[in-house]
C-alpha cells in the first residue's frame, strides 16, 4: 500500500500537536497491513462514500480514501472526541 504525501496543513497540524512520531509509526503499519490491530481501521458513515479512518493515538484519527487498490490519500486528521 502506498500513502500519498500529506498536504502541508496536515503536516502543520501534526507538528503543532506533537503527533509526527506517532503518525509515522501508524502510517507505516497502514502501508504494510490495513488490519494491523492498533490501527483500528473503520469504514465511516455513510458507508457508500467509502471513507475510512485509522487511529493515530487514543485521541486522534486520520481520515483517508483509496485512490486505487494500492494507493491511499489521507485528507484529514482530527480529534476523535470533538
Amino acid at each position: 500500500m502506498k500513502i500519498l504525501p500529506l498536504h502541508r496543513d496536515l503536516i502543520l497540524y501534526l507538528r503543532k500537536r506533537k503527533l509526527e512520531k506517532k503518525f509515522n509509526k501508524q502510517s507505516s503499519f497502514l502501508e504494510r497491513d490495513l488490519s494491523y490491530p492498533s490501527l483500528e481501521v473503520e469504514l465511516l458513515e455513510p458507508k457508500h462514500f467509502r471513507i475510512f479512518s485509522f487511529r493515530i493515538d487514543r485521541k486522534y484519527r486520520a481520515i483517508f480514501i483509496f485512490h486505487s487498490a494500492s494507493t491511499i490519500e489521507i485528507f484529514d486528521i482530527n480529534n476523535h472526541y470533538r
